[in-house]
């Protein structure tokens, strides 16, 4: 199986914590050579230097907040003008929970512009490059609530289904040129949005936040929340020549929770 990145140019949004850190780690352990985008330079500069670098890569950074589709524009394009990207992970944080007949109408707007429309700044700033390069990656880290939709996450059940159709929309136009499209749906991952999501289901239990995290737990077929890096092994193999006939997938890494077939 042939999960070697050596020679290809990955582009990792939100790559300073989390699942996109994760996944940045394991582009370059696999050869990849790495470009970090995420709003703060402090965190950009320490996730650089954690990178592996066996390969001579020279990974680099860009700050852009996704809050700002103009700046994210601005940013694609000077990073396609250096470069070719062979890989696009496009990772964003999830808008705020909540019921969605409560949700403000801006809620819906700002995470459609932050989500969707950047996705699409991003991949027209690359899609070119790729084509040339008669290879190409697009991976979306959306989330299981584009199966089944999650309580409580009214705007992000709306908005994660509106990126998963405009991704099927997308593998379908861009197969041809060798470039697969596949979106990577977390289930409940360690990272600081679950200890968020904690927070507020344990309202259920009374503010007990362990008895919250066990229950969550208790629904989750594997009794335990994936760890990031679990994550971004599914999105390292979606990444290589080993995935190059899989194209317009959903894939669920939930630990079997989400229901739906």
């Amino acid at each position: 199986m042939n999960l070697d990145l050596t020679d290809k140019n990955a582009m990792v949004c939100g790559s300073t914590a989390g699942i996109g850190k994760a996944t940045a780690k394991q582009l370059a352990e696999l050869g990849a050579t790495v470009t970090l985008v995420a709003r703060n330079e402090e965190k950009l500069k320490e996730t650089l230097i954690e990178l592996d670098h066996k390969e001579g890569q020279k990974h680099n950074y860009y700050v852009a907040d996704f809050s700002n589709p103009e700046q994210v524009k601005a940013v694609a394009q000077k990073a396609a003008e250096n470069k070719t990207f062979h890989i696009l992970i496009n990772n964003t944080g999830g808008p705020k929970g909540g019921p969605i007949f409560d949700a403000e109408t801006d809620e819906f707007t700002n995470a459609f512009s932050q989500h969707l429309v950047c996705n699409q700044i991003l991949v027209q700033a690359l899609v070119p490059g790729m084509k040339e390069a008669d290879y190409g990656r697009i991976i979306n880290i959306i989330s299981t609530s584009v199966k089944q939709p999650i309580d409580g996450l009214g705007v992000s059940n709306t908005i994660r289904g509106a990126v998963a159709n405009w991704s099927k929309t997308l593998a379908n136009e861009l197969g041809q040129y060798g470039i697969t499209v596949n979106n990577v749906l977390p289930g409940f991952t360690a990272t600081d949005r679950l200890e968020n999501i904690i927070d507020k289901a344990a309202q259920r239990f009374d503010g007990d936040t362990s008895k919250a995290r066990n229950f969550m737990q208790s629904i989750v077929p594997a009794r335990r929340f994936a760890q990031p890096g679990e994550i971004a092994n599914a999105v390292a193999f979606l990444s290589s020549e080993a995935a190059s006939y899989i194209n317009g997938i959903n894939l669920p890494v939930d630990g079997g929770r989400t229901k739906s077939l």
